[in-house]
């Protein structure tokens, strides 16, 4: 009996491993609102879909595999909260959802050399910012605006944001000229390696 157990337990003790691999891969079970391509390592989508992926094809976005993200998994990550002055009201407010360093780490980007990361949003709007600059802005995947989940047709579902009041390269500047390294709408993030 013992025996049984432990070797039950050894069996079961093996197959964590690749359990939690497979969660972190798993398909989204709701609707995505965020994908992650290029360069990373985790997939859990195959490649673009002219007539079901309308936006991203219309944006000109390919890829072969990807990694999407529906809200619950972004909320599943560490979340973070930022206090900035936002230039729509002047006013300050509450941002919160995961660093943006969390969840290209979720999407497992390569980690030789520098990389490049485009944001896109549902407009069109894009903006490539290093790595490195990410981690030193302290990106956020804002989810939440004040306690309230951000809604498509306002600034959400998700906004890629810093906390510019807080930050030398943007403390500075006119409030309408600080955020222009962050779109509101963000539903694509691709990752390249920089061109040396």
């Amino acid at each position: 009996m013992k025996k049984r157990d432990l070797l039950t337990r050894a069996a079961l003790v093996g197959l964590m491993p690749a359990t939690t691999a497979h969660a972190a891969n798993r398909a989204a079970s709701g609707p995505t609102l965020l994908t992650v391509s290029g360069a990373i390592g985790n997939h859990n989508r195959g490649p673009i879909d002219a007539a079901i992926d309308q936006m991203m094809a219309k944006h000109g976005v390919t890829f072969d595999k990807a990694m999407a993200f529906d809200a619950a998994s972004l909320n599943r990550l560490p979340q973070t909260s930022i206090k900035p002055t936002l230039e729509y009201d002047a006013k300050v407010h509450r941002l919160s959802g995961p660093l943006l360093v969390t969840v290209l780490e979720q999407a497992r980007i390569s980690p030789r050399g520098s990389m490049m990361v485009g944001l896109r949003a549902v407009d069109g709007y894009n903006v490539v910012l290093s790595l490195a600059d990410i981690h030193r802005y302290r990106m956020v995947i804002a989810t939440h605006i004040d306690g309230r989940p951000m809604a498509l047709g306002g600034l959400g579902p998700q906004w890629a944001v810093y906390d510019a009041d807080r930050l030398p390269d943007f403390k500075d500047k006119p409030l309408k000229d600080r955020f222009a390294l962050s779109p509101w709408g963000l539903y694509h993030i691709e990752v390249k390696p920089a061109v040396q």
